[in-house]
């Protein structure tokens, strides 16, 4: 699978490098966090990221003062699973390089989307991204194995918590998983084992292979 740069033109319809943010501090950061033994974990907010002064000028600058979470993903991980999309942007900031594999929210026809539309994207260390909000994303990946990924992740507060009640009334209502969270599984995925809605059809993709 070609690896795109989040500097080439490829990018322009996923999302946009933020520019201006000092990212010194957050990174240092998140490098105390251990990374888990195996797979990939996920908070929403973490209190030591969020003690950073970038926290503030993202939430002021990237997202107009609106109030924001930020938390991480980090782990080893080089394959697809899953997509899912937000009713906003993510930013997404690399302790080192690491890679998203996106598609876009359009792509989707009676549900599902076929997997053949993914493109990989490489994101230098310590470089901020946005991610639109109709963008389809999940877990980075790593491009190096032993030392993992870190990637910060900033949300509009509340997001990927507990999922809302309510009575499904349309097909995209029975696509939620957690609070603003849409998702499409990957039939191979634990996700689609869990009950998530099975809305990736092809190849499971795993890049281990490219990096």
């Amino acid at each position: 699978m070609h690896i795109y740069s989040v500097t080439d033109p490829e990018f322009k319809p996923y999302g946009k490098v933020l520019e201006g943010y000092d990212t010194a501090e957050l990174i240092r950061a998140m490098n105390a966090i251990a990374l888990p033994e195996t797979g990939t974990a996920y908070k929403p907010g973490i209190d030591s990221l969020e003690a950073c002064e970038i926290f503030g000028e993202l939430r002021d600058r990237a997202y107009g003062g609106m109030p924001v979470q930020l938390g991480m993903c980090w782990g080893r991980n080089t394959k697809l699973n899953c997509l899912e999309y937000h009713r906003d942007s993510e930013v997404n900031l690399g302790s080192g390089d690491f890679i998203l594999l996106l598609a876009k929210q359009d792509e989707i026809e009676d549900g599902v989307l076929d997997t053949g539309k993914v493109k990989a994207f490489r994101v230098p260390a310590g470089v901020p991204v946005e991610v639109w909000a109709t963008t389809l994303h999940y877990a980075p990946c790593h491009v190096n194995e032993a030392e993992g990924f870190r990637v910060a992740v900033v949300l509009p507060r509340g997001t990927n918590t507990e999922k809302p009640e309510y009575t499904a009334k349309n097909e995209e209502d029975r696509w939620m998983t957690a609070r603003n969270k849409w998702l499409l599984a990957h039939p191979e995925s634990n996700e689609a084992k869990n009950g998530a809605h099975i809305g990736l059809r092809g190849r499971n993709i795993d890049i281990k292979e490219d990096i």
